[in-house]
């Protein structure tokens, strides 16, 4: 089997502000193996603190190009402490896979009938009460059924007030859920949660730091569900799973270490009545189409947080997963459906 690898840089419709700086690119490397006739295509963009460094996702890609001939059972294991660069390679493999079988990679992945679309969830940002309910209701208009929004970085009864005047402008049918990306304590976080239930709001992602697994619990089990994203990073699924500190798991295929585990997660989750989000590291248009196929695969999936294209303003290629009317396409071709991220590639 040949095998390469090349970096790449796309950069930010708009620079996004994290816990580790502000991020106006993202780098990462395009993972390219054939079989002499079909070629598949994966992508390794790290993302601290989900991954590993971008150095250390090169020498590891850079490794296992060298011994992609040998057992590739083997050879992902050798790269469970590089989430990032396993995707890579395991996303490269599984298009590869789903092209000699001649499927689409959702269809490979484990889904039996046919699925074009999948709901997704708008994103709303931090914003005065009134600014943030007229972006709420832009994103309704624009067909979406769900709308995030980001809270945490003001005061909790600002947060509240926010959430019920986006209540109010989008009215009773419209799925609302935050995101505090782990900016409460547990004493702000109840107090959140008492006022966003009269919202109606569903759930809260991380409402605490990522490593309270028993705080998570403790918030568990009123009318605001608890779900749990940077908490992955730092825990196993089942370490979460087993602590019940989540009502919903984010799962971002990057982070996890590949499309594959990322399904299992929801799978294995949904064992215990956990439902499961689909989302991105911020990826180029290789890794977001793979998480469009994992949520493709599930069954009942709740919408995910996959409208993410637009937040680039240079990518690698035509995007297959366009966003309509609140939901993403999932491309019909066989193995991911992306084309034109190589530029050998004649496909």
């Amino acid at each position: 089997m040949d095998a390469e690898i090349r970096d790449f840089t796309v950069s930010l419709s708009q620079p996004l502000a994290t816990a580790n700086g502000e991020i106006t690119d993202r780098e990462g490397f395009l993972v390219r193996v054939s079989d002499g006739e079909h070629e598949g295509f994966g992508e390794a963009t790290p993302l601290a603190p989900w991954t590993e460094s971008t150095a250390e996702c090169r020498g590891a890609l850079e490794d296992a190009v060298s011994r992609l001939r040998d057992d590739e059972a083997a050879l992902r294991a050798d790269l469970d402490r590089n989430p990032a660069a396993r995707h890579g390679v395991a996303l490269a493999l599984a298009d590869l896979r789903a092209k000699q079988h001649d499927r689409p990679l959702y269809r490979l992945l484990g889904r039996q009938s046919e699925r074009r679309w999948v709901p997704v969830n708008a994103t709303v940002g931090d914003a005065a009460p009134a600014d943030t309910a007229a972006a709420a209701e832009r994103a309704v208009e624009e067909g979406y059924e769900t709308v995030k929004v980001k809270v945490g970085a003001g005061d909790v009864d600002r947060d509240v007030e926010r959430l019920r005047a986006v209540r109010d402008a989008v009215g009773e049918d419209v799925a609302l859920r935050a995101d505090a990306n782990g900016a409460w304590a547990r004493d702000q976080a109840a107090r959140a949660f008492d006022g966003f239930a009269d919202a109606d709001v569903r759930y809260v992602e991380q409402p605490l730091p990522a490593d309270d697994l028993a705080g998570l619990a403790d918030l568990r089990g009123g009318r605001v569900g608890v779900a749990v994203d940077e908490t992955l990073a730092t825990h196993s699924v089942e370490g979460v799973l087993d602590a019940d500190a989540a009502d919903v798991l984010v799962l971002k295929p990057m982070a996890l270490g590949g499309v594959e585990r990322a399904r299992r997660a929801a799978v294995e989750a949904q064992a215990q009545q956990v439902a499961s989000v689909v989302t991105t590291t911020i990826d180029a248009v290789v890794a977001r189409a793979g998480a469009v196929h994992v949520a493709a695969s599930l069954p009942g999936v709740l919408p995910c947080g996959l409208a993410t294209g637009d937040w680039l303003s240079t990518d690698l290629g035509p995007d297959p997963c366009f966003v309509d009317d609140g939901a993403v396409r999932v491309p019909q071709d066989a193995g991911l459906g992306v084309h034109g991220v190589w530029e050998d590639d004649d496909a």
